[in-house]
């Protein structure tokens, strides 16, 4: 099938994006033009314009990528995770990480910064997706796949809490999850990660006081609605109080000074407010678009490194969006995981859309030979199976088991 003639599932992909990153560049307006404006800041269109440049240069890198041969995805994969690491490295050294809000999670000088562990989410999922396929039978036991794929995840996920930035170490975890789920891992050997992951997860929080005060704050936050639990309850209300249809875009009452950074992480409760259930419940269905699309993707891949590639995209996708709109509701703790294509932030609006560009790579067929993930040859090797393929052919004489034997070493 011609690039001009793309699957329902390449449509419907892109519908979504489109359609989420223009209501995204609307919201990111509203939510945040009043308060910069009463702050002195300008006239309120900064944060605008941020996100529509920063979405700008994502869409011209997910176009690169989706028409980019896939093998030469698979072939830099290995760089890409390499430079993840060093990057989550650099930001605990001193003169290197930026610190905001009380957390160590940026790179960069001034106003140029970007967040190394968005880049490490598509990293490890193109790890896993690579290396499952050169090794198929890797995932179906949990020995064989602790050391490649568990244990790097790990590493990624220790260097990500030490940040800290407990959100984006529970994506990662999810989104591994589901790829080794469909890598073939039995479930009652995934329930035993899933396990000591979870013990270890609460460990980590017990041990950090405002981890802790956010754990008591999730079980009850009316009880701290003066302090932890202020976001939390002002966002329920903002949500409260619009209704099935809202009180009107641009009518928000909450994001002036009650919603703390309404034009990122909670940016879901302006949302609610402004455009009521309905506004929540088209946002959820441009998710499911993308997630059934996805899925269908996957479903339809050609081979096993599309099929991980396309599944583990759309699972970093969906889980990023559960996990900030849960924590939104009330249904689980706050992480401060952004909500995919509408939160305003540089880096992980970037990095989601080159995400994107891989799953319509795959969606639109990608390469045979990445579809495929046929561990390719060396040239040397090649060139000695050549070679000896054109000696078997001029030698009229029998041909001795050393003969044999190179050529399979060689193959």
């Amino acid at each position: 099938m011609g690039r001009s003639q793309q699957p329902l599932e390449h449509r419907l992909l892109l519908t979504a994006i489109f359609c989420l990153l223009a209501g995204g560049a609307v919201m990111v307006y509203s939510a945040s033009s009043a308060r910069t404006m009463l702050e002195g800041q300008g006239d309120g269109t900064s944060y605008l314009v941020k996100y529509l440049m920063h979405g700008a240069l994502g869409l011209v890198v997910m176009h690169v990528v989706s028409r980019m041969d896939l093998e030469i995805v698979r072939r830099y994969t290995r760089i890409l995770l390499f430079a993840a690491f060093v990057m989550l490295v650099l930001v605990k050294v001193p003169g290197f990480g930026v610190r905001v809000n009380g957390a160590t999670r940026w790179l960069g000088a001034g106003p140029l910064t970007f967040q190394p562990s968005e880049i490490m989410k598509l990293a490890l999922v193109l790890h896993v997706a690579t290396v499952v396929a050169a090794r198929p039978k890797i995932a179906r036991n949990l020995r064989t796949v602790a050391g490649p794929v568990i244990g790097v995840g790990g590493a990624a996920v220790l260097l990500i809490a030490a940040q800290p930035d407990l959100g984006t170490c529970l994506v990662i975890c999810f989104t591994m999850a589901m790829l080794l789920v469909v890598a073939g891992l039995p479930m009652r050997q995934l329930g035993l990660v899933a396990g000591a992951g979870s013990v270890l997860v609460l460990l980590f929080a017990a041990f950090e006081p405002y981890r802790r005060d956010r754990l008591m704050t999730f079980l009850n936050p009316w009880a701290h609605a003066t302090d932890e639990g202020f976001q939390t309850v002002q966002g329920l209300i903002a949500i409260g109080s619009g209704g099935i249809f809202g009180n009107g875009l641009g009518a928000s009452i909450q994001k002036i000074y009650y919603v703390p950074e309404a034009h990122t992480d909670f940016i879901l409760t302006i949302i609610g407010e402004e455009l009521g259930l309905a506004g929540i419940v088209g946002l959820l269905s441009l998710y499911g678009l993308i997630g059934y699309a996805g899925l269908q993707t996957a479903k339809k891949a050609k081979g096993i490194y599309a099929k991980l590639v396309a599944a583990g995209i759309t699972s970093l996708i969906l889980c990023q969006a559960l996990l900030n709109v849960y924590a939104i509701l009330g249904l689980a703790p706050l992480t401060g995981v952004p909500l995919p294509f509408i939160s305003s932030g540089s880096t992980s609006l970037i990095t989601l859309l080159a995400s994107m560009g891989v799953l319509l790579n795959v969606a639109s067929g990608g390469h045979a030979h990445a579809l495929n993930a046929v561990p390719q040859r060396s040239k040397d090797a090649r060139d000695r199976a050549t070679q000896d393929r054109h000696r078997g052919r001029g030698d009229s004489g029998a041909r001795g088991p050393g003969d044999r034997g190179r050529r399979r070493a060689a193959s």
